[in-house]
């Protein structure tokens, strides 16, 4: 079951398969969360998507941990990057300003060494908290220019 949820319901061991490799598996993991969060943005508001957050964070500490090391996480483990789709898009029920906020998150966790704090967050935390703590801060950064740009246009 850890596996299963690790891997976003298999989402995370498609590229593996595929071409042999999990460069990406991230990318696409966080990808097929972000319709669901906003979905259930636009359904139910952004307290279902705060509610919705904190259970896939949840899910990633409980399924990272049998898979986590100190050097991180395998790179088919993508629940990590779900619930940071799942956060960059709380309050934000409209496309263009949740796609960009989901760049923005996907562009900080890729690059997190250029983005104070994300790095930071999975090198010092152990664990699952380490490999989850990254992506909470990296969507934190899609999130706050998702709603600048919601709120400014």
């Amino acid at each position: 079951m850890h596996r299963l949820v690790a891997s976003w319901f298999g989402t995370g061991l498609i590229l593996g398969r595929l071409r042999g490799s999990d460069i990406g598996s991230g990318t696409l993991g966080a990808l097929v969360a972000l319709p669901l969060a906003v979905l259930i943005g636009r359904r139910w508001g952004w307290q279902a998507q705060l509610l919705a957050a904190l259970i896939v964070v949840g899910l990633s500490l409980w399924a990272a941990r049998p898979f986590s090391t100190d050097r991180g996480d395998p790179g088919w483990i993508c629940v990590d990057e779900a619930a940071g789709a799942f956060i960059c898009v709380i309050g934000l029920p409209v496309w263009p300003e949740a796609i960009l906020a989901w760049v923005v998150f996907r562009a900080a966790d890729i690059f997190k060494d250029f983005a104070p704090g994300v790095a930071q967050a999975e090198r010092r935390l152990p664990g699952a908290i380490g490999v989850t703590a990254d992506d909470v801060v990296a969507a934190l950064y899609g999130l706050a220019v998702g709603h600048i740009v919601f709120r400014v246009l």
